[in-house]
This record gives structure tokens, C-alpha cells and sequence, in this order.
């Protein structure tokens, strides 16, 4: 089985390195510069003390052709836009497509492909130190589910074959399983971007924790949760699991990179006003990390 890789941030660099130990795989980046590094250096994984040292196959994501068997698609929600194009044009009915964004707006551009389609959520911590280096900060798994209630014999494979450290589930419902991480996402991300602080700050002050509780408070009314305390107690077991690791959101605003929060505050702003309920608070932190956006953008 061949797997292709779309995007060299730190989800397709850790997802490049370990499916290479067990499958073919070329990793598609934007730009020449990324992709030479790669050729010349290697691709490196770093966790804990360890570090490993791979060379894979790389491409310009302009030579994605989608002939790969199954092409993951791990770039941020807001590049989506520009690569549907593509994805439409090369996507084909005998092979498969995974993407792995935050947020559920990806959902509207799926209906359109050729194939099957599945969506998954990352439970790892990644972070991309330098173009070939990303580093391994929390082990979780990947859960993958089908927008089709078809399960491709692939990513059974893969679901069997993973080990502990990269481990990956098949879940059935895949708009419960977006919802929930979706949940996290819009609490811990925006909090930890606009505090400034690691993921386990969020329980550990208690402040901070009064504000989780009033952000879920609106989140659970915008999107009308039912039974709602599994997903609070599941932001509370993340932060636990978490606690030392800084939120993708922080890490994109400290990197001068626009973040997510469209895909996730924003998703939940357009269901609130479209059931026409007020959530203030969820609009401030919005607007909070919206500000930063703009001023890394004048910087």
C-alpha cells in the first residue's frame, strides 16, 4: 500500500515518519526549499532524549497526481480553499482519501470527491521544529471514521497494524467524533492562545478554570449538546494528558502563523447565530485571537 502525504507542517512530518517504517510513503510540500532539506538531510523525529533519522520520498505538492492508495491530507483548515481544485480533479474511485483538520467546516467541500472519503482527529502532540524536524510531545492516537458508512479495507490495515505509540482507531460515527474534538479544540485552543499559557494551566488555576467553565457553558448551548458532561470531562482528562504540551493555536500564534480559530470558534459563532443564540463570551475570545492574528500581520 502506498500512502501520500499532503502537507509538511508538524501532523504531516510526524504522520510521514512513522507510516514510513511499515509503508511506501512520499510526503508532498509547498515549497523547493522544504523539499530539498528533506532530500539532502533526512527527515527527523525527536521524542523525549531520542532522536531518529529517516529519508523518505518528497515532492512539490504541485506533482500530486493522486495515485497513492490512500493520500492523507494534513494541512490546516484555512489551506483547504486553495487545494479542493486539485483534490477534485486528481481524486479517483478506487483509491482513498483521509483529511485531518480541525474544526468540522471541511465537511461542505467532502461530497464532491471521487472515492472514499474519511475524516479523522489527532490525539498526538507534534510540533515542527525546524522543515525536516518535528518534535513528538504527547502520544495519542488518530481516530478515523468514513463519511460514507464505508470502511476501506486500507485504513483497516492500517487500524491493525499500528503499535502503541502510533496507534489508530475506526470509529463510526464520524460527526460525533469531530463534535468531540471539536469541543477541546474550542476551549483549550483560543484559552491557551490568549493566556499565554500550556494546556494543564486551564485546571490547575483556578481562575483559569472558571473561564473553562464559562466558554463550555456557551459552547454547550451554541452547538446544543446533549448530555454534556462527557464532553467536560473529556477537556478535563486532555488537559490532564496535556499538561505540559502548548495547544496548536499557541504554537501558531508564537510561530507568526495564522491560526484555526475560524474553523473552530468561528464554526460554532455561525451555529449559535443560526439558532440565534447569544454566546458573548465565545465572540470576545474570538475577537481576542482574531487581534493577535492582526498584529503579527503589521509586525
Amino acid at each position: 500500500m502506498k500512502i501520500g502525504i499532503i502537507g509538511g507542517g508538524s501532523i504531516g512530518l510526524l504522520f510521514a515518519f512513522y507510516l514510513s517504517e511499515k509503508y511506501p510513503v512520499c510526503l508532498y510540500v509547498r515549497t523547493k526549499e522544504q523539499l530539498e532539506l528533506i532530500q539532502s538531510k533526512g527527515l527527523f523525529l525527536r521524542q523525549l532524549e531520542l532522536e531518529k533519522q529517516k529519508f523518505i520520498e518528497v515532492k512539490l505538492y504541485s506533482e500530486w497526481s493522486g495515485c497513492e492508495d490512500l493520500t492523507i491530507i494534513a494541512v490546516k483548515q484555512y489551506h483547504l480553499n486553495r487545494l479542493m481544485d486539485d483534490l477534485y480533479a486528481h481524486s479517483r474511485l478506487d483509491k482513498s482519501i483521509l483529511f485531518l483538520q480541525n474544526g468540522m467546516g471541511h465537511i461542505k467541500y467532502l461530497d464532491k470527491l471521487k472515492g472514499e472519503v474519511y475524516v479523522g482527529t489527532v490525539e498526538h502532540g507534534a510540533m515542527r521544529l525546524e522543515p525536516n524536524v518535528v518534535l513528538h510531545t504527547g502520544i495519542g492516537s488518530t481516530k478515523i471514521s468514513s463519511i460514507r458508512l464505508s470502511c476501506s479495507r486500507l485504513l483497516e490495515m492500517i487500524a491493525v497494524e499500528s503499535d502503541k505509540g502510533f496507534s489508530f482507531i475506526i470509529e463510526e460515527d464520524y460527526e460525533n467524533m469531530l463534535l468531540k474534538k471539536l469541543v477541546v479544540n474550542a476551549v483549550i485552543n483560543p484559552l491557551t492562545a490568549v493566556l499565554g499559557v500550556e494546556n494543564g494551566a486551564l485546571i490547575e488555576n483556578k481562575h483559569y478554570f472558571e473561564l473553562v467553565k464559562m466558554i463550555f457553558g456557551e459552547i454547550e448551548q451554541g452547538l446544543q449538546l446533549q448530555n454534556s458532561q462527557p464532553y467536560f470531562e473529556n477537556i478535563v482528562t486532555v488537559c490532564e494528558k496535556t499538561a505540559h504540551n502548548q495547544s496548536s493555536m499557541l504554537c501558531d500564534l508564537e510561530g507568526e502563523r495564522p491560526t484555526e480559530v475560524d474553523a473552530i470558534l468561528g464554526y460554532i459563532l455561525e451555529k449559535s447565530a443560526e439558532r440565534e443564540i447569544n454566546t458573548p463570551i465565545i465572540a470576545t475570545f474570538y475577537q481576542a485571537v482574531k487581534g493577535k492574528e492582526c498584529k503579527l500581520e503589521r509586525a
